[in-house]
């Protein structure tokens, strides 16, 4: 989507009015540097750098368009270079794991809208983390002694 161009109503109003007092006097001067050609002058100063403006954002809205054109050509040969690894090395292999893809070895298979759950390791080592290390299930850090 293009970027929106600025158009002045101040402008526009200035313009306006500056036809009308040429209409009294094309060189009116009201004191204080308040003169006609001093205003048509302000009036042209205004227009030109809303222009600039307007055409420089026309240039920032094709430099984003080539830069999304040029985003989406990268994701592309992203792709194709990694089917590349895999059909020279093989979806299972290091190669492919290394190039950034998921070796299918690697992969989890789960029912759809489930929620992934921890592997047996990682329990393993949360309960080591929350038990201190103790392998007897004592908290304390304390050896267990047997009492009668």
């Amino acid at each position: 989507m293009a970027r929106r161009k600025r158009s002045s109503q101040m402008l526009e109003k200035a313009a306006r009015r500056a036809a009308s007092i040429n209409s009294i006097d094309p060189n009116l001067d009201l004191g204080n540097g308040l003169t006609l050609p001093a205003f048509s002058t302000l009036i042209e100063t205004m227009r030109t750098r809303e222009n600039a403006y307007n055409s420089a954002l026309s240039q920032l809205d094709k430099l984003y368009r080539e830069m999304l054109q040029t985003e989406r050509e990268l994701g592309d040969m992203a792709e194709h270079m990694l089917l590349g690894v895999a059909t020279r090395y093989g979806k299972s292999s290091v190669e492919y794991g290394m190039a950034g893809g998921v070796p299918k070895n690697q992969r989890r298979k789960g029912l759809r809208g489930e929620l992934p759950t921890p592997s047996l390791e990682q329990q393993r080592f949360v309960a080591s983390v929350d038990g201190n290390g103790s392998k007897n299930g004592n908290d304390n850090g304390n050896k267990a002694t047997a009492t009668s």
